[in-house]
């Protein structure tokens, strides 16, 4: 059989792989980054996968996960155990502080959320068995920016980690553990694997010790990655500076016209000068601000919302992010459900919310499109 050289990772679809003798599994158990023996355990995609996430990132090391979730699970799980008590940034995503909320307490993990206002200085938060605060880069859904290396000499002062959630901003707008962070997680499903195919994660870590912890986690929890969903997802990280440079060119005239409209009473886009962090974003992110924006509806009711839905003919609803093809959603009824009302209007989610994930198309098809629905409202 002639010798092959693919251009291109072959799919390794297998959950189990074989051994010439018992001296041959030896080898494994003393050289385990030398050879494969179940796909729990490692696969060549998920490998890959890893390893270009953590090169883009600047890691110690990486490990895929089945989904955004799985990730946020396993980077929690690599700091803490039963008795521990973590922080989390106020403004984060509804999945993630339900997971805190509903799951980790149910371990024996407490849970404090730190008000915006307060996320710099958490001498009143942290607690002697305080590990970790979890924040994201830029907050879901209304895109507030964090200082990253401000907070990272916080959570140093203070004796605890920082794991970041990077989803929003990917490594081609901020690198998170340059700037201080001790880990870094994204939900693989959105703009690194670019395509609204595949749903994963990834977790990196600044250290080879937490990064071995957080392969264990994964092996011992089942939260491994399938064979096909890497080879997709690495297949996506191929085009995501290309693809990162379209979505903020986009972002920034949607966000622009959006502006101006009479039917639009609030943007949140790091982009726009008005926004309260654009000159931190602008330096963290490099000029670049991301895909993603929210506005404020001028009429905030249902029948406002389902109108303005129904009259965009190009742009679904679809409640997620970061695909090529530009999709709307809303935090109040989906990624945010599941906060009480209280919360909801703290953070300043109202019905009229619309959360915006802008694609790469033409930029006058999205404005064209997006104009002559608010017209109808």
């Amino acid at each position: 059989m002639p010798q092959i050289h693919p251009k291109t990772t072959p799919i390794y679809q297998t959950s189990v792989f074989t051994f010439e003798d018992l001296n041959d599994l030896e080898l494994y158990f003393e050289q385990p980054t030398q050879q494969y023996m179940y796909t729990r355990y490692g696969n060549p995609n998920s490998d890959e996968l890893a390893e270009e996430v953590n090169r883009l990132e600047g890691g110690a090391g990486a490990v895929a996960t089945s989904s955004g979730m799985s990730a946020i699970l396993t980077a929690v799980l690599t700091f803490c155990q039963s008795g521990d008590h973590l922080l989390c940034a106020e403004e984060i995503y509804g999945g993630s502080a339900a997971l805190l909320s509903q799951e980790l307490t149910r371990m024996g993990i407490a849970v404090t959320y730190v008000p915006s206002d307060s996320l710099y200085t958490l001498v009143d938060f942290v607690q002697p068995n305080t590990k970790l605060l979890l924040a994201e880069t830029m907050s879901n859904p209304l895109l507030q920016v964090v200082d990253l290396k401000r907070l990272a000499a916080e959570t140093k002062r203070t004796g605890i980690k920082l794991v970041v959630d990077n989803t929003f901003a990917t490594p081609i707008i901020t690198k998170p553990l340059s700037l201080g962070a001790d880990m870094v997680i994204h939900s693989v499903t959105k703009y690194l694997s670019g395509h609204s195919d595949v749903t994963a994660g990834v977790v990196v870590a600044g250290t080879a010790e937490d990064s071995e912890r957080s392969k264990q986690i994964m092996r011992t929890y089942g939260l491994n990655l399938s064979p096909f969903e890497s080879w997709l997802a690495a297949r996506g990280l191929k085009t995501l500076k290309l693809r990162m440079r379209q979505h903020c060119a986009n972002a920034m005239a949607v966000a622009e016209f959006l502006e101006q409209h009479p039917n639009v009473k609030q943007v949140w886009y790091p982009g726009l000068a008005q926004h309260p962090q654009h000159e931190l974003a602008n330096g963290q992110g490099g000029g670049m601000f991301g895909g993603m924006l929210s506005f404020r509806l001028k009429d905030d009711e249902l029948k406002t919302v389902n109108a303005f839905m129904q009259a965009l003919q190009h742009i679904p609803f679809a409640p997620s992010l970061a695909g090529v093809s530009t999709s709307i959603s809303h935090p109040l009824r989906t990624s945010h459900r599941s906060l009480s009302p209280e919360q909801q209007q703290k953070l300043g989610i109202s019905l009229g919310v619309i959360r915006l994930s802008v694609g790469i198309e033409d930029t006058e098809e999205l404005l064209q499109d997006l104009g002559q629905a608010l017209d109808k409202v």
